[in-house]
């Protein structure tokens, strides 16, 4: 199988020995960040820093003339990307033999919600999620749209990869993140991510729901769970939510969000390939259960595999995910099994081999490998070791 590693431009720029360094791992493509969100991240092999703190999202590229005179447009970055930071690292990696493929951040961004508050998602509490854009509205749906393809289509990209596409909720890792404290599951989970901004009042109101009994529903059915109560473990999952909400409520609320996401899915590949050259492949990160929210935004298999090339698909602690896709993927689409390997964040480099054999007993067709950046030498060598035996 193809394996691909993450890679941030700050990774590579001003470190002559970072392409070829990714490039002696055995993986013949490098997914590379044009449009990121807010982070602070290791650098442990870098002749000049250690660590980079990327201030707010922002395109890693100077952004063109599409966005003269509109409200929402792409921050650039800083001191920590500056220029054509993600161009630079871009050549230093196609040098060293390898395929770059855009890695694309579209509808997570704190600044943007910091800076125009209007756009961000509206829990039924009336807080504001500033890191979640709610994907409803015209002007943001605009917004990301342009984004997608402004940043997915860099010159010599051969294709992209599109993250958090969708719905976002309440689970951000923010900065000192203090969320943990009670534990929502699916259900109190999808709850908190129902958004109450005039966008999605309006949506939930086409459907038939009153918004306000409706936002009165949601904070009743959380109450049992901020007084500590647990679910029985019959309520996990879809059933949950149910209960919750009662059958019909909450199936009209997981209509509109899932049709709000499909139309936006389906525009942003529309405009990345109006813009691409041929053969440009598209891929979204995705979970296959189509109500979960987040970076990998949960879609329909059936429906996403006709609108992209593939999908990306979280498999760190387990490759089930991968089994819905693969039940539907067409022979020529891309299915691939994203592992965490870097060991001080979960991952499990040691298990790569034996993880990419399951993977692929499951369908996949490609591996990706989070993330070429962050790894530690120790951990660098055993993902070597494992590409080399396959």
């Amino acid at each position: 199988m193809k394996a691909s590693a993450f890679v941030y431009p700050w990774d590579v720029n001003g470190d002559p020995d970072a392409a070829p360094r990714i490039a002696a791992l055995g993986v013949e493509q490098v997914t590379l960040a044009s449009a990121y969100h807010s982070t602070r991240a290791l650098t442990p092999r870098h002749p000049r820093h250690r660590i980079v703190t990327a201030e707010h999202a922002a395109v890693l590229y100077p952004p063109d003339e599409r966005w003269a005179g509109r409200e929402l447009r792409p921050y650039v970055a800083g001191a920590w990307a500056p220029g054509d930071a993600y161009g630079e690292a871009a050549a230093a990696l196609a040098d060293a033999g390898l395929d770059v493929h855009t890695w694309v951040v579209l509808a997570h961004n704190s600044r943007l919600g910091a800076e125009h508050p209007d756009t961000s998602v509206v829990n039924a509490y009336g807080d504001r999620y500033p890191w979640a854009p709610c994907i409803a509205q015209p002007a943001t749906r605009a917004y990301l749209v342009d984004l997608a393809a402004e940043a997915a289509v860099r010159p010599g990209a051969r294709g992209t990869e599109l993250e958090s596409l969708g719905w976002y909720g309440l689970m951000h890792l923010h900065a000192h993140d203090k969320t943990g404290a009670i534990g929502l599951g699916d259900a109190g989970q999808y709850l908190m991510a129902l958004c109450f901004c005039p966008s999605c009042r309006a949506g939930y109101g086409g459907t038939g729901l009153d918004p306000d009994e409706l936002a009165a529903a949601v904070r009743g059915a959380l109450e049992p769970l901020w007084r500590g109560a647990l679910s029985d473990e019959g309520d996990a999952g879809w059933a949950g939510v149910e209960k919750a909400l009662g059958e019909e409520k909450a199936a009209l609320t997981r209509a509109w969000r899932e049709e709000t996401a499909r139309t936006l899915q389906e525009a942003a590949v529309a405009a990345v390939r109006a813009v691409a050259p041929d053969g440009f492949q598209v891929l979204l990160h995705a979970d296959p259960v189509s109500y979960h929210v987040g970076a990998n935004p949960g879609v329909d298999p059936v429906h996403i595999l006709s609108v992209a090339d593939g999908v990306v698909v979280p498999c760190t602690g387990g490759a089930g995910l991968l089994t819905p896709f693969a039940e539907q993927r067409r022979a020529d689409a891309v299915l691939a099994a994203n592992f965490v390997v870097v060991s001080g964040m979960g991952g499990s480099p040691g298990t790569l081999a034996a993880d990419a054999e399951r993977a692929a007993g499951l369908g996949a067709t490609e591996l990706r490998l989070y993330h070429a950046g962050l790894a530690s030498d120790g951990d660098l060598e055993v993902v070597r070791e494992a590409l080399a035996r396959r």
